[in-house]
Formats: structure tokens, sequence, C-alpha cells
């Protein structure tokens, strides 16, 4: 699994798994979060998330506040829904993702 600079967040890298090429009504990828970052709260208008946290602890906003996130946990965010992420500080937060449909 290749992970590389995620194009639109500075501290987050990205393993595509699987893009709109390989699936067009799911994309799969896995996010590893630096310590400390965040990815800013956002909307996907067209794309719900399935988040599956892997590795590490961190914040997920959902239902307009932020709400802890550890290894094991699970969160679906529905198209249209406000979310974000952020990692602790101690160490990088590992996502794994499905976008359905994809966005990459």
């Amino acid at each position: 699994m290749g992970f590389e600079d995620h194009p639109k967040f500075k501290g987050v890298r990205i393993a595509k798994l699987v893009t709109k090429a390989e699936g067009q009504t799911i994309g799969v990828s896995m996010l590893q979060i630096g310590k400390g970052v965040e990815i800013p709260v956002h909307v996907h208008d067209q794309s719900l998330d399935s988040i599956y946290c892997k590795g590490g602890a961190g914040e997920i906003f959902r239902d307009g506040g932020w709400h802890p996130l550890s290894e094991g946990d699970y969160c679906l965010v529905p198209a249209g829904q406000e979310h974000g992420v952020r990692a602790g500080s101690d160490r990088p937060l590992e996502l794994f993702v499905v976008h359905s449909p994809p966005l990459f």
C-alpha cells in the first residue's frame, strides 16, 4: 500500500485503495493524519463517509460538535453532513475510509 501526500490537507497522507477507475460506486482509502493535524470541518454534497479508526486517537466533528475517536471506533457520515477529524498529539491517527460515490 503506497501512501502519498493528501491533495488538499497538509500533514495528511493517503493510500488510495479503490478509486473511481476501479469502482464507480465506491472509493476506499487509508488516511494517516499527523500528530495534532486537523482536517477542517467540511461537507461532501454527494458522498457519504464510512470511517473506521484503525489506530491512534483524536476527535471527529459530527452532529454539530467534536467527539472522541479512538482505535476501533466507527462513524457513518451521511452525504451533506458537516464533519472533520483531528489527531491527538501523541501519535498519528489512522483511518480506513469508504466514500460512496467515490471522491478520487
